[in-house]
């Protein structure tokens, strides 16, 4: 490999950033620097925390302050100095959801150029006037169906779907899609007062009554007399009684409409959703454009037609436009050439999220549905056609949901950025793209507070001599990958027709009691397979509720297909569990220690010291979101937060309790020592020794310490956890709960954002789960755990449309000598060591 030439340095003086131990650094520009190390080593803090912060820093200080609000800023990071910085691009993994009007097309710009290309170089119907290339928007007024406004379905509510069982009497519910509770029996009465007979079953009720209390616009106020019947009411206005309130009516509709469209809680617009009926817009048959818009064709497609396609049919698609093989019209030549000009640009911009291993994604698809891997790819594809000269990219695990077989052209399309005079600084632990680096910072020597340091900088073999580095062991291969336990099947988990997305008619079979790795390569049908199908017709059979991802828009597609039912195999299936890496919480009042139960036993210790009880404290007493112990101040956030004009928002720690959180007399109650705040302020470690004579917290705190998340702080906020962290807490959580056995597990990647030695801790719980009586069920491209499960089932061959089938499956050894898989080449080298 090619030693980076050395046309300069980017140096480093005293970063503090988080954990970061005053760190001094020498980094060479125009290179391939890879920033390894374990899980909470320090790695983020000095590649985003640090060198990405500043040099966005620098850039928007020549930015004017109004256009700086504009820009998703950065915390000014804790560093002493940085010398020759050049500008920094960031490719982050993002984890929030971005908006469902967001696409595989709007985050490539392959959309603004189909659209041009129809407005400009489409086959119009004679007679019809050219439009512009907003219209072919459906986001746009001047494109967006009429009826549907450009969400392609429409959404009503029926008398059946909000009157599910018609011989229920309104006293008894009838009407379910009212409130329940107060609210309910507020409607109910109003509806005595104005003279309807709620004693009589719904479908009793003259269709007049029945479709005013359904669907009236009107919102007549009326006076209510809480159980009164009619004619008593009338008695009670003729006496002038005072009644208990005036009540609004409002009609089941207008509430189900209402609620959904206003309310802030997801629950809240859950409930509302499962009243309405969504259908195929019939004026634009779902396309969520004007008519005009569809008339325009190209190639024979219409826009949204060509939108639906995947990327590596689209390809052969605009080739011909773009090699001028099109017949001319003689009448409009110059359309031919406005039609290869923009097909060139297609062309070309295809051809890199080809090679990216995206070809199976159509512009269509909505960012939501996407990996936070496949989402980075996309937009360093752009970053690839760009040709931007001098930068710094910095990208965070862009392996994160690649299949080894995918890694080789992330590599080149990283080659071919730095080919072009730009510097890579990569977080990473993929140890194909580690060996591909000029050069290699190795940050550690562990996790949290015990990291920080940067044990190595320089070219990947000299790391071999590093005697602290956990990296170097995996990297030279000094330890043995953890070899299949071997287990047999107790059972078979036989699942049929199996049609979601790109699997069509699939049957299958799940081995019971052991640990299965579902592979195969990006986009081949796992996650539909797995993560989809299979729990939700495991959940359907348990009776369990299956939690989907909140829809922000009602917009969102359905899979194209659903379909698939169990044969055989659930008798012994008790219990599914589901660990995923959504967070744990969405607010920092959410953290480690609320989320596994652990602060419920501290609180209780804190409650029965003697100065607690003296004082007549009870546990919520150490609870920072009760009023009676935390902070007026903060109310309990431990900072506040101060607004700049035109500058992001800082947070201070609060100046009343210091960032404590609570108020000092809660502070003055000690255990062994500690107050609350500062027992929050422990890492996971630090406690585990602390509570060593209380059992239950004792062995809450080691399940973490197991899982590697020994470094976080009990008190560390969700929303400062990254998916694999977060997935790591859910699985502690869940290994807490004394064995049960008969439990499905089904995790998706848990290795994304894992150190091998991280990964190699999360095979040890893995397997304990199976031997405590449970099935453990993962998707995952890392073939350290695919060598570590029992049985092995290969999905594939391709990915889209060359995918959705069973290709292999048997232990692991089998699955690598199979010749059609493309997981076995890699699954074999691993096996034998050959893979360095």
């Amino acid at each position: 490999m090619q030693q980076p030439q050395k046309s300069g340095f980017v140096r480093v003086k005293g970063a503090r950033e988080h954990n970061l131990k005053n760190v001094d650094l020498e980094i060479p520009r125009d290179a391939l620097v890879v920033f390894t190390g374990v899980s909470g080593s320090g790695k983020s803090s000095l590649a985003f925390g640090t060198l990405y912060a500043e040099a966005q820093r620098r850039y928007l200080e020549s930015v004017s302050p109004y256009a700086r609000r504009l820009f998703h800023q950065m915390a000014v990071p804790e560093v002493d100095e940085i010398e020759g910085l050049p500008p920094a691009v960031a490719l982050q993994q993002q984890r929030g959801a971005p908006t469902t009007r967001s696409s595989v097309g709007s985050v490539t710009t392959l959309s603004n150029l189909l659209r041009m290309l129809y407005s400009r170089a489409g086959d119009y119907p004679k007679g019809q006037s050219i439009i512009y290339a907003e219209a072919f928007s459906p986001n746009t007024p001047e494109g967006a169906c009429p009826q549907c406004h450009g969400l392609g379905r429409i959404y009503d509510v029926t008398e059946k779907s909000m009157v599910p069982d018609d011989s229920l009497t309104i006293r008894e519910r009838a009407v379910a899609a009212w409130p329940t509770a107060w609210h309910g029996q507020n409607l109910r009465d109003i509806l005595i007062t104005l003279g309807y007979d709620v004693d009589r079953p719904w479908k009793e009720l003259p269709k007049k009554e029945r479709d005013w209390i359904l669907f009236t616009e009107d919102q007549p106020v009326v006076p209510v007399y809480p159980g009164y019947t009619h004619e008593e009411v009338k008695r009670a206005i003729k006496r002038k009684e005072e009644p208990n309130y005036m009540g609004t009516f409002t009609s089941a509709q207008r509430h189900v409409m209402h609620t959904f469209a206003n309310t802030q809680s997801p629950m809240m617009k859950k409930r509302a959703q499962q009243y309405m009926l969504s259908s195929d817009c019939p004026q634009c048959h779902g396309k969520r454009l004007k008519r005009e818009s569809l008339s325009v064709k190209f190639a024979g497609y219409d826009i949204a037609e060509i939108a639906a396609i995947p990327l590596e049919r689209l390809y052969e698609i605009v080739l011909p436009f773009a090699k001028g093989n099109i017949k001319k019209d003689p009448a409009h030549p110059e359309k031919a050439l406005v039609a290869q000009r923009i097909s060139e640009d297609l062309a070309a911009r295809i051809e890199v999220l080809l090679k990216l291993g995206l070809g199976y994604l159509s512009p269509e698809r909505s960012t939501p549905t996407l990996s936070p891997g496949e989402l980075q790819r996309l937009r360093l594809a752009t970053q690839v056609r760009s040709n931007l000269f001098g930068v710094v990219y910095v990208l965070d695990e862009p392996s994160a949901g690649l299949h080894p077989a995918d890694t080789r052209s992330l590599l080149e399309a990283l080659d071919g950025l730095k080919a072009a005079g730009n510097s890579l600084f990569v977080v990473e632990h993929d140890l194909d793209v580690v060996r591909h680096a000029d050069w290699i910072v190795d940050v550690g020597p562990n996790a949290g507070e015990k990291g920080g340091e940067v044990l190595y900088s320089g070219a990947p073999a000299g790391l071999a001599k590093v005697k602290h580095s956990i990296t170097r062991q995996y990297l030279f291969r000094e330890l043995a990958h953890q070899s299949s336990a071997g287990r047999d099947p107790k059972g078979w988990l036989h699942l049929k027709d199996v049609s979601r997305n790109n699997l069509h008619q699939l049957e299958v079979k799940f081995p019971l009691g052991v640990f299965t790795a579902v592979t195969g390569v990006s986009g081949s049908g796992k996650s539909s397979l797995v993560s989809q199908v299979l729990i939700e017709l495991v959940a359907t059979h348990l009776g369990q509720t299956v939690t989907e991802e909140e829809q922000t828009e009602l917009m969102e597609k359905r899979p194209v297909t659903t379909g698939g039912h169990i044969v055989s195999g659930m008798e012994t299936i008790k219990r599914l569990v589901q660990v995923d890496q959504k967070p744990i919480g969405r607010t920092p009042r959410s953290n480690l220690a609320t989320y596994t139960g652990l602060f419920d036993h501290v609180r209780k210790l804190f409650a029965d010291t003697p100065l607690a009880r003296q004082r007549k404290y009870d546990a919520g007493r150490f609870s920072f979101n009760i009023a009676k112990g935390r902070c007026k101040h903060c109310e309990g956030e431990g900072f506040v937060m101060v607004e700049l004009l035109f500058l992001p928002s800082v947070y201070s720690p609060c100046p009343t309790c210091e960032g404590k959180r609570y108020n000092d007399k809660t502070l003055e109650v000690k255990y062994k020592g500690k107050n609350i705040a500062e027992v929050l302020n422990m890492t996971v470690d630090a406690a585990r020794s602390f509570f060593e004579e209380d059992a239950s917290v004792h062995r809450s705190l080691t399940v973490l310490h197991e899982v590697g998340l020994g470094y976080l702080r009990l008190g560390q906020p969700a929303t400062e956890l990254s998916g694999g962290e977060a997935q790591r807490i859910k699985l502690a959580t869940e290994l807490q709960r004394v064995g049960r056995g008969n439990t499905l597990y089904i995790l998706d990647e848990p290795t994304t954002g894992l150190h091998p030695s991280d990964t190699d801790k999360l095979i040890i719980q893995l397997n304990g789960l199976v031997e405590a009586g449970n099935t453990v069920i993962v998707v995952e491209h890392n073939m350290r755990v695919v060598a570590g499960s029992d049985w092995v089932i290969d999905i594939g061959p391709g990915a889209g449309e060359k995918g959705g089938k069973v290709v292999a499956q048997g232990r692991p050894a089998e699955v690598a000598k199979h010749t059609k898989s493309k997981t076995a080449p890699h699954l074999q080298q691993f096996l034998s060591g050959t893979d360095k």
